[in-house]
């Protein structure tokens, strides 16, 4: 096989590739890491040496292909399926790359300090840089709450890059600060991704490795194992 993903089930932004990969039915080959194996760390920081998931190697082009966004669009060129991420025309691109630009810049990372924060030893923890990434997250989801209100999809009228990324980072930080009292357009576009069959296939393959979120008793008991649809 062509394409081999290297991931982790758990991770946030491979959850925004496979989202992709399982929107268009693109074959591929999935290869766990764990980061906590001496071997199989090496074998990664040897293909990518920033260490970050995901990675997307392409053996028939003789590509590595690392971070989600990037590799979104390189399928969407190389590999395109039926359903297309990003729009033809240049408005419409743009306004996908601006969407996911504020998914993961404005509630994918805030959203990672907040969860990083939890892993750390009590003597080091950054109270300050948790609160200030609360008040970013509430700033992004004002945002994104007034966008949403008569759309469907974030950028254009199809599903697209944008919502690759918007559903982790909402996912995620919706466990880490709550929007759906707050935010009802918001809210009520998290549901629309989470009703898609790609998305339902990313999250039921991540229930095995929910228990090493730092917040995992605070994950919605839908989205536990037996529960989604």
């Amino acid at each position: 096989m062509a394409l081999t993903l290297h991931y982790h089930p758990l991770s946030s932004f491979c959850h925004k590739v496979l989202i992709a990969l399982y929107e268009n039915g693109t074959p591929f080959a999935g290869r766990v890491v764990d980061l906590g194996d001496a071997a199989d760390r090496a074998a990664f920081v040897a293909l990518w040496p920033v260490g970050k998931f995901p990675v997307l190697r392409d053996d028939a082009r003789a590509q590595t292909v690392p971070e989600s966004t990037i590799i979104i669009e390189y399928l969407d060129r190389h590999y395109p399926g039926p359903r297309p991420l990003l729009p033809a025309d240049g408005d419409g691109r743009r306004e996908a790359r601006l969407w996911d630009r504020l998914f993961d810049l404005y509630v994918h990372l805030p959203m990672q300090k907040i969860v990083g924060d939890r892993l750390r030893p009590q003597t080091e923890r950054d109270p300050r840089g948790v609160a200030d990434a609360l008040a970013g997250l509430r700033t992004a989801y004002g945002v994104a709450d007034k966008h949403m209100a008569e759309r469907t999809w974030a950028a254009g009228e199809q599903f697209s890059l944008a919502d690759c990324a918007a559903t982790p980072a909402l996912f995620y930080a919706g466990i880490a600060q709550p929007f759906a009292d707050t935010h009802p357009n918001l809210a009520a576009y998290f549901e629309r991704l989470v009703s898609r069959p790609s998305v339902r296939r990313v999250l039921t393959e991540a229930q095995p490795y929910f228990s090493m979120f730092p917040m995992a008793d605070k994950i919605p008991t839908r989205f536990l194992a037996g529960q989604l649809p």
